[in-house]
């Protein structure tokens, strides 16, 4: 399970380095996905499966550009033998991925954001909205 939140930068290589503990949790090789609200998804591979063994049970005429977004930028990763990870270019003007990013866990995958976007949901992520969406949930 992940969580926590993780301050750290990309280098000019498009390499970010991702934590010994957040990498044992991943496994040697994992997947990287685009993410909603323009983070990048980092799935260990059973958490991928499970995400798309949902997807392919929509249907198809209905759902094809969400398994589009989902999958064809999808690739598979290993981290470098310093524990580094090459972030592509697509992602990174996807995300808009500079140099400070947060790596921050979201139970079954992680996730890669903008320090700066980071910031902006954390506007979202206050007492009152979060208790609201649990009502909302039935929680």
């Amino acid at each position: 399970m992940f969580y926590g939140e993780y301050r750290h930068t990309i280098d000019a290589k498009g390499r970010l380095f991702i934590p010994v503990k957040l990498r044992e949790e991943l496994g040697e090789k994992f997947m990287l996905s685009r993410g909603l609200d323009n983070c990048v998804c980092i799935y260990p591979m059973d958490a991928w499966n499970e995400f798309t063994e949902r997807l392919e049970k929509l249907p198809v005429a209905k759902e094809r550009r969400v398994r589009r977004y989902f999958y064809s930028g999808a690739y598979e990763c290993t981290a470098d033998s310093q524990g580094r990870i090459i972030l592509s270019q697509m992602y990174r003007d996807f995300a808009n991925l500079d140099k400070d990013v947060i790596i921050a866990g979201n139970r079954s995958h992680l996730e890669v954001w903008s320090a700066t976007a980071w910031e902006a949901e954390q506007q979202f992520i206050n007492n009152e909205e979060v208790t609201k969406e649990l009502v909302e949930l039935d929680f």
